[in-house]
């Protein structure tokens, strides 16, 4: 372990690396050596923290290949530091942290073993006390606890309980459903005569077909990839994968199911298809749950990532009466602006990534594909009532004629520098272009609004989070208007030697 790179496994709040073989030019950096020392350095963090007497740890792990043996791994290493260790098998990453906070012995902290949508040899960790997932600076201090010689094993050894806490977990979405709903002639089973297609994508996603929908009196038979399985043979667990996105929905077609749902891996995220196989993700998700969310909370601040579109702007503050906040990409970067805008006073209840993670102020702040879902399955049922269904409240929602994303390289080694010079230099350009207009309240990049003489539309570019990439956006209200709006930008682009402009002019010559 000598050799470890310690730092090249954070991948922001969370810990990802290669765990298994099998992919050329990818060496195995998460062992169980390596998650053995992790484990035992995040023990050490919480006595850091003051938290030296009575640790509890909870641990689970999503349907990937290697979870068992870096479950086994942790759970040694961590039990021999004199703490009590809950094994809840296969999980969601919401779920380990509702340990932590629930009436029914709550843990000290938890740990899921997952690596969201990535490929099958990687595996990771997520990691969450009372207060929340960890932050990026919590993150950086556990793994230089890890790289250090410093032990913090006992004596004494932890004992190992097994714990059904995601039945636990399902039913307490069973009993909310039952009591929001509140049907006047079935309230145990106020879903009968729904028919619901699940895709898990052979995550950890299952149980929400079996532990909550069915019991709730929903038909689920058309439900599709249920089964954890770590080879994810059928596509790739991400609601943004346009192949898993067009599986769900032929399934709800081909089922006349009245609502389709999809979740990641570790069911952090979510989205849905309504009945008729429409896609209901990204700018459209964010719509509905904010409908919802501003018929309970009107005027409230949503808070979005800095990609969302500018219809999503209008239907948001002209059609929902609320205010729309667009914010830094990352999950966890939208949660942190979520609370604190409500702790200077700005009530603010949704937090949202067009990613698909929600985080509601009612839960935690927390960002739960399985909370999201049966917020809307809620209004769903209710609205059934009137005649209505969940398209329906998105129905005046604008959409764009074209829209696209490319993502351009960066060839220079320091590329976060070069990255924020090109994004600083086109600043300067665009705002002597005619008809374009600087975005003022942007928060990451550079958003440009594109007028006459050229047709409406707007830019982002800004800097990927990790790699060394400019992705830019474009969204355009008139057919040719991306290409367009590339075409200038070409004009911009080509001064810069150190750019891989492949995909960008690919674009500009469709």
């Amino acid at each position: 372990m000598s050799t470890t790179n310690w730092k090249s496994l954070q991948n922001g709040s969370d810990i990802r690396g290669v765990s298994m073989e099998g992919v050329p030019n990818e060496s195995v950096n998460l062992s169980v050596e390596v998650i053995s020392r992790i484990g035992e350095a995040f023990v050490g963090w919480l006595k850091n923290k003051g938290l030296s007497d009575n640790i509890t740890i909870s641990l689970g792990m999503d349907s990937r290949l290697t979870g068992p043996a870096l479950k086994e791994a942790l759970t040694e290493s961590i039990t021999h530091c004199g703490v009590d260790v809950y094994d809840f098998g296969l999980a969601s990453s919401p779920a380990m942290f509702m340990s932590t906070v629930t009436d029914k012995e709550p843990v000290t902290a938890a740990i899921m073993l997952t690596a969201s949508h990535l490929p099958f040899n990687r595996n990771g960790m997520k990691f969450y006390t009372r207060e929340g997932g960890l932050e990026k600076k919590d993150i950086s201090d556990i793994l230089s606890l890890a790289s250090g010689d410093k032990s913090f094993k006992s004596k004494t050894i932890g004992s190992v309980s097994k714990r059904d806490f995601m039945s636990e977990y399902a039913a307490n979405f069973v009993q909310l459903v039952r009591e929001k709903v509140n049907h006047p002639d079935n309230y145990k089973e106020p879903l009968k005569g729904f028919n619901i297609v699940v895709d898990a994508g052979n995550g950890a996603g299952g149980f929400y077909a079996h532990k909550v929908l069915q019991v709730l009196g929903a038909d689920i038979s058309g439900s599709q990839f249920l089964n954890p399985d770590g080879r994810f043979p059928n596509h790739i667990p991400n609601p943004e994968d346009e192949i898993a996105m067009m599986s769900i929905i032929k399934q709800v077609k081909d089922t006349n199911a009245d609502l389709g749902v999809i979740f990641d891996t570790d069911v952090d995220r979510a989205a849905l298809v309504s009945a008729g196989g429409r896609s209901i993700n990204r700018n459209q998700l964010i719509a509905l749950i904010s409908a919802v969310v501003l018929k309970e909370h009107p005027g409230t601040t949503i808070v979005t990532d800095s990609i969302t579109s500018n219809g999503l702007t209008w239907f948001i503050n002209k059609h929902l009466g609320g205010q729309h906040h667009r914010f830094q990409r990352g999950y966890k970067n939208v949660i942190n602006e979520a609370i604190r805008l409500n702790n200077e006073g700005k009530e603010c209840w949704l937090a949202i990534e067009t990613s698909g993670h929600a985080a509601m102020k009612e839960n935690y702040f927390l960002d739960d594909g399985a909370y999201l879902v049966t917020k809307l399955i809620i209004t769903m049922a209710r609205i059934r009532r009137e005649g209505k269904q969940l398209s329906d409240l998105i129905e005046e929602l604008p959409l764009p004629v074209q829209s696209t994303e490319v993502r351009i390289g960066i060839k220079d080694p320091r590329f976060k520098e070069y990255g924020e010079k090109v994004i600083t230099d086109l600043g300067l350009w665009a705002a002597n272009r005619n008809g374009w207009e600087l975005a003022p309240d942007n928060y990451e990049g550079l958003r440009v609004q594109c007028n006459k003489p050229f047709r409406k539309g707007w830019f982002l570019l800004r800097l990927s989070l990790h790699d060394p990439v400019l992705p830019l956006n474009i969204e355009a209200e008139e057919q040719g208007a991306v290409e367009e709006i590339a075409s200038e930008l070409e004009k911009f682009f080509s001064n810069y030697d150190k750019l891989d402009l492949l995909g960008f002019r690919d674009l500009i010559n469709k």
